[in-house]
């Protein structure tokens, strides 16, 4: 999607790479350090399993959309590209069978 590919990069250049954005709240998030993105990923996550629940649809997409955008920051805090991301994606798709022995169907 080409959208998280430009938000990620919109990232990369917060983490102070190649640019500084005065009062960027991405830039504050890496300040913090990994203990506050990750506390931000836990957060919207929780935020998603709501609006999932409360039957929402626009407030899903909304939390949906922070809990990309904090994943992306904690990608570009541990290294990983989104190509690595993409690989990763792929390579699953190609599995078959990969249900784990002893596992019910949920739902």
């Amino acid at each position: 999607m080409e959208a998280l590919n430009q938000l990620y990069a919109v990232i990369q250049a917060r983490m102070g790479r190649t640019e500084t954005v005065e009062n960027s709240y991405t830039g504050y998030l890496f300040e913090q350090g990994l203990d506050k993105i990750l506390k931000k990923v836990g957060e919207e996550s929780a935020e998603v399993i709501i609006a999932a629940k409360n039957d929402d649809p626009r407030a899903l997409v909304m939390e949906l959309a922070d809990l990309f955008y904090h994943v992306l920051v904690l990608m570009n805090q541990s290294g990983i590209s989104m190509e690595a991301l993409e690989e990763e994606l792929l390579r699953r798709r190609e599995k078959t069978g990969n249900k784990k022995p002893g596992r019910q169907a949920e739902g």
